[in-house]
């Protein structure tokens, strides 16, 4: 797994930035993935939950997870981190225990922006989902994240080589591929729901293909990389000159 760019410690929690638990992998993750360093203008830190496989977390919902994501934010916390995110968006699933057992802010999912994109459209319009598997993304993942449950979604199909890359079985990623097939979800999801107003990205392997949806849609687009920088902000508030 690519972790190049990891923050050092620099002795307070504006320095560490934001926690994120990595899912235990082995494919490559290019810049604008959660997972490389490059993707971040300010500090984050890197832990990886071991044995949280994409089948364990996706596929199997694997509720004995709990304990070990827990288990590694309290680490992070402990280094000083301010806030704590996770490298997949069906982890929405743990985010009120997380909620519960951390002393910091939690953003699990980027799930979590349904609700506030929603409450910014005009009534006639809805957000749409797109998602690694739709058919695994169920109405306990919504709930967890506040997501009202006729929330259109849309998911990467089965055999995909964007499943091929990110279901850890060591294929090659090609971006252009990967691209496209997400582009060819995000017609799909609009030509089934064309009152469809903003994107939400669920995967966390998505958001370098943010800016082709927007080209392709002209919708706004929101993903795990913005919902992290807006956590960052929040630990690092800008300052302007008084003037």
């Amino acid at each position: 797994m690519d972790l190049t760019g990891l923050a050092k410690p620099r002795g307070t929690i504006a320095d560490l930035g934001v926690g994120i638990l990595m899912l235990d992998t082995h494919f490559r993750r290019l810049p604008g993935d959660i997972g490389n360093g490059q993707t971040w203008s300010f500090p984050v830190q890197f832990k990886v939950v071991k044995g949280a496989s994409p089948k364990r977390v996706v596929q199997e919902a694997d509720p004995t997870l709990l304990q070990p994501f827990i288990d590694a934010a309290m680490e992070l916390v402990e280094l000083g981190v301010g806030a704590i995110s996770t490298s997949c968006g069906f982890l929405a699933l743990f985010q009120k225990e997380l909620q519960a057992a951390l002393p910091v802010p939690v953003a699990s999912s980027s799930l979590l922006q349904v609700p506030l994109a929603k409450a910014m459209l005009p009534p006639s319009k809805k957000v749409g989902i797109l998602t690694f598997q739709a058919e695994k993304l169920t109405a306990k993942h919504l709930a967890a994240a506040d997501v009202d449950p006729a929330t259109p979604v849309e998911g990467l199909l089965p055999g995909s080589h964007f499943h091929e890359v990110y279901t850890n079985i060591g294929a090659q990623s090609d971006p252009e591929r990967l691209e496209q097939e997400v582009l060819e979800a995000a017609k799909r999801l609009l030509a089934r729901h064309p009152e469809v107003g903003a994107l939400v990205l669920e995967c966390t392997n998505m958001p370098l293909h943010s800016a082709a949806l927007h080209r392709l849609t002209g919708l706004p687009v929101y993903d795990i990389v913005g919902l992290i920088e807006f956590l960052g902000r929040s630990l690092r508030p800008p300052q302007y000159p008084i003037i």
